[in-house]
């Protein structure tokens, strides 16, 4: 009998342990994709807007050459890491979901994370090759692939972006996995990039792509910082 106790108790406490060493990786991750992109902010700063000229966006290419591959290859590395905090993520929220519990939202913030991978993936090749123009180049196809480059990395990261934090944040509901307060950011980071669909309509709305790229990525570390917190065995058992 005492033997029977004694395991009831070490089975919650080993999953205990477990899961604060994936959420530490998780942490780590976390903050290298932060780190590259805060990197390629600094690196491509004076990168056109969508409303340059194809002209304009020639010269810039012949001009920082170096800039847009450094950029490109931080955005592969980027879109490497987050493929990871995606699948670290849903394999986290998934365990504190009820046992009743269908897994659809788990499922969900791992599709946005692929999603959101293949879309700076993409705008990083797209960028690549707009570097490898020539100066004579037709400037309708220097346009072309800006906005490419604009769209994939710009409306398809953040699409992809709600539905990684969306599906994180209802999966984590009433786990107390995450602070309300974590939750109620993504559900809005979620939101934001939802509505910013409406830039295909709208250019103004274009304003809330930064917000979810930058507030959507001091999030993803806040939920991390959060699941990485050493937690007391389960009282279940």
């Amino acid at each position: 009998m005492p033997a029977s106790v004694h395991e009831s108790h070490a089975a919650p406490l080993q999953g205990a342990a477990r899961r604060p060493r994936v959420a530490v990786a998780l942490l780590t991750v976390s903050l290298s994709y932060a780190a590259l992109t805060a990197a390629y902010v600094v690196a491509n700063s004076a990168t056109p807007q969508p409303g340059t000229s194809g002209r304009d966006i020639l010269l810039y290419v012949r001009d920082h050459g170096t800039a847009i591959d450094l950029g490109a290859f931080l955005l592969v590395v980027a879109a490497v890491l987050l493929v990871t905090v995606a699948a670290t993520l849903a394999r986290l929220v998934r365990r504190g979901q009820s046992a009743g519990g269908s897994g659809a939202a788990a499922t969900t913030a791992l599709a946005g994370g692929v999603l959101a991978s293949g879309a700076l993936a993409s705008s990083a090749a797209l960028s690549w090759t707009l570097g490898r123009l020539p100066e004579e180049s037709p400037t309708a196809l220097a346009r072309a692939l800006a906005d490419l480059s604009f769209l994939a990395g710009g409306l398809g990261y953040a699409v992809s972006f709600a539905l990684l934090a969306a599906g994180t944040c209802l999966a984590a509901r009433g786990s107390g996995l995450l602070p309300r307060a974590c939750t109620t950011t993504g559900l809005v980071i979620a939101a934001a990039g939802l509505a910013a669909t409406l830039s295909l309509l709208v250019f103004g709305f274009s304003y809330l792509l930064p917000v979810v790229r930058f507030g959507g990525t001091a999030w993803l570390v806040w939920a991390a910082f959060a699941l990485a917190r050493p937690r007391p065995a389960a009282s279940d058992a």
